[in-house]
C-alpha cells in the first residue's frame, strides 16, 4: 500500500468515511447518504484544501485516533471537541500539519455529537455508485472504521487555506425545525397537528444516522388504515405507530408505509445532526415556498 494512507489507531463508537452522498438512486432503493452535517464537512475540506466532493471522515461522541503514514494537513470541525497530535494540543477549527507516524487523536465531543476529520488529499477508499460514504441501511460503501484499519489517502491539492478563525455555531440548546405540513397531515386529527406545531418533544438516545427520534406527545391517527408503501424524501417527519415522529436523516429508507405528517426544511437538518440525546425539539409550521 502506498505511504498516502492512514491507520486506525482507535476507532471511536462511530466513525464512518462519508462525502455529498449518493443522490438519484432512490429508485433502486438506496438512499443519499452523506455527511449529515453538511457545512461542517465542508469547511473541513476547504481548510485542508480538499475539492467539495473529497471523503472525510464523521465521527460520533468520542471521537478517533489516527496514524498517517505520511505528513499529511488535518482539520478537524463539526462538534467541538480537543485535538491532540502526539499528546500536544494542536487547534479545532484549523489547518493542522501531522507528520508521518504521529498520532492525531480526536477527543470526545464538549457539544453536539459528530465531529469531521478531513485530510489533505481526502479518503480515497474505492467508490459506490459514484460516492464513497458508508450507508448504514443498505450497507453500501466501506465498513464503520475498525481499530487497526488502514484507510488510503489521495494526493493532496493546493496549499490549504490560511485561516485564524472559522465559522462556526455551537449547537443549540433547542432544536428548532421549521416543517411544511403535509402529504399526509390529514391522516391525524386537527388536535394532533396542533399537537406537532406547539408542544415540545426531546430527542431520544434511540436516534442514528437514519432518523432523529423523539420522545413527547403521542400523535393520534384520523385514519386508522395503513399507507400503501410510498416513497420518502430527506427530513420526512414519519409518524410510527407509538405516535411519536421520527425526522428522517441522510441513512433514511426511501420508501415507507407509515404517514408523514410533514417535512422538515432541509437547511435546519445540519443542527438535527449535532442535537444531542435529550435536547429539547420544536416543530414550527411554515408556509409551503
Amino acid at each position: 500500500m502506498s505511504d498516502r494512507a492512514l491507520a486506525v489507531v482507535r476507532a471511536g463508537a462511530l466513525t464512518t468515511v462519508q462525502d455529498q452522498g449518493r443522490p438519484g438512486h432512490a429508485h433502486l432503493g438506496v438512499p443519499r447518504s452523506g455527511a449529515l452535517d453538511a457545512p461542517a464537512a465542508a469547511l473541513a475540506n476547504r481548510l485542508v484544501a480538499n475539492p467539495p466532493e473529497a471523503a472525510v471522515l464523521e465521527t460520533t461522541l468520542n471521537g478517533c485516533a489516527l496514524r498517517p503514514r505520511s505528513t499529511v494537513t488535518v482539520a478537524v470541525t463539526g462538534a467541538p471537541c480537543p485535538v491532540t497530535v502526539d499528546g500536544r494540543p494542536a487547534p479545532w477549527g484549523a489547518p493542522v500539519r501531522v507528520l508521518a507516524g504521529t498520532l492525531l487523536d480526536v477527543g470526545s465531543a464538549r457539544a453536539g455529537l459528530r465531529s469531521y476529520v478531513a485530510v489533505s488529499g481526502g479518503v480515497a477508499v474505492e467508490p459506490v455508485l459514484g460516492s464513497r460514504s458508508t450507508d448504514l441501511l443498505s450497507c453500501l460503501g466501506p465498513a464503520p472504521l475498525t481499530d487497526g484499519a488502514v484507510l488510503p489517502l489521495g494526493r493532496p491539492g493546493a496549499v490549504h487555506a490560511r485561516a485564524d478563525v472559522v465559522p462556526h455555531s455551537a449547537p443549540r440548546a433547542e432544536l428548532v425545525l421549521r416543517v411544511t405540513l403535509g402529504p399526509r397531515d390529514d391522516w391525524f386529527t386537527e388536535p394532533a397537528v396542533r399537537t406537532l406545531t406547539t408542544r415540545a418533544y426531546r430527542v431520544s438516545s434511540a436516534s442514528n444516522r437514519i432518523g432523529l427520534r423523539t420522545e413527547g406527545p403521542s400523535l393520534e391517527r384520523a385514519v386508522s388504515g395503513e399507507l400503501p408503501s410510498e416513497g420518502m424524501v430527506l427530513g420526512a417527519v414519519q409518524v410510527p405507530p407509538d405516535g411519536c415522529p421520527v425526522v428522517f436523516l441522510a441513512d433514511h429508507p426511501t420508501t415507507g408505509g407509515y404517514p408523514v405528517i410533514a417535512v422538515v426544511r432541509g437547511t435546519d437538518l445540519p443542527a438535527a445532526a449535532q442535537a444531542v440525546p435529550g435536547t429539547p425539539v420544536r416543530f414550527v409550521a411554515v408556509r409551503r415556498r
